[in-house]
């Protein structure tokens, strides 16, 4: 039987590249792989459907899931993962704790982002900082013409206005004009501008303290499958399942060599250490069942942040094959 010539856009990441440099294979596949930033996949995935295997934002996808279903068919591998306590941003000057964001203006490039969803879900389960606390300004991060790519409905109370015509949030926050920020890359601002910080000073100590008290570890973008091509070849979710995982499996074995590190950064193997013995030996999981709890806790906001017309249940997020896998 012949391969599948199909094309494969995921980011650079140490848990990618297995796939990416042909050391795992997927099954009955011939990948074209690219690797590209998360907004050029996102943005050419859900405007013009143009990868065949791809990472896809898990906010976006589940949007188009309560809506019946998108071009793709979810696979629960979640290449990207994070902590979101150091996405927001705040005018130290005027802002010394969550609360104080009551009745501020905080800036965020869209409404919809994953990133976004979880910073709002920590600010109102943690702190009591509700969504229809905040007024919200919608712009870029570095430019001011940064649309929304899927449309959304606010839900009543939650207001939101645009950046005024050419100004960055990114540039509101430097001058003052907005209190706070939130977006998944820091703002586009030299390093040490006066009284732009994080809101949680020292965000790892925070997310570790979120970590031991909720479970959860932040799930951002998952993959998706063109829905067409697994119309025609149902075995495919599964092997790109499993290809995904084996590449993870690769990363992590990486890592752990401390012949020589992977990584251009001091003290690595001590710190995948530190995070097998604070979240466990599989602290970056794949699969349904070992992510319930997480995505669960994404849905349910999802839906109250006024984002999915209604409350999904995690098991439509991914095709049927990839709901369990084969043990020996």
């Amino acid at each position: 039987m012949a391969k599948l010539n199909l094309s494969v856009a995921v980011g650079p990441y140490d848990r990618t590249r297995a796939l990416i440099d042909g050391t795992v294979k997927i099954d009955g596949v011939e990948p074209v792989c690219m690797t590209l930033p998360p907004e050029e996949i996102f943005f050419r995935a859900l405007r013009h459907t143009e990868f065949d295997i791809c990472e896809l934002s898990l906010s976006s996808f589940t949007l188009k899931t309560s809506q019946g279903g998108g071009p793709y068919v979810g696979v629960p591998c979640f290449v990207s993962r994070a902590f979101r306590h150091n996405a927001i941003w705040v005018r130290t000057d005027r802002i010394k704790k969550p609360q104080d964001l009551k009745g501020k203006k905080v800036g965020l490039p869209e409404w919809q982002l994953t990133a976004n969803v979880w910073a709002r879900a920590v600010l109102e389960d943690d702190f009591g900082v509700k969504s229809s606390d905040i007024q919200w300004v919608r712009g870029g991060i570095a430019s001011a013409d940064r649309p929304e790519k899927i449309k959304v409905s606010l839900p009543p109370g939650v207001q939101m206005e645009d950046a005024p015509a050419g100004k960055s949030i990114s540039a509101l926050l430097a001058e003052g004009a907005i209190d706070g920020f939130i977006a998944p890359r820091a703002p586009a601002l030299p390093r040490n501008t006066p009284n732009v910080g994080y809101l949680f000073p020292d965000p790892i100590v925070a997310a570790q303290d979120y970590f031991k008290r909720t479970g959860i570890f932040p799930i951002m973008h998952l993959v998706g499958v063109r829905r067409t091509i697994v119309e025609q070849h149902p075995w495919l979710p599964a092997a790109v399942f499993k290809a995904f995982s084996q590449a993870k499996d690769v990363a992590l074995e990486a890592l752990e060599d401390a012949s020589a590190s992977k990584v251009t950064l001091p003290f690595m193997e001590e710190r995948v250490a530190e995070a097998r013995a604070t979240m466990g030996d599989d602290f970056w999981s794949y699969g349904l069942e070992a992510n319930r709890k997480t995505l669960e806790n994404f849905l349910k906001h999802h839906h109250a942040q006024g984002l999915s017309s209604r409350l999904v249940k995690p098991e439509e997020l991914f095709h049927p094959g990839t709901h369990e896998q084969f043990k020996i």
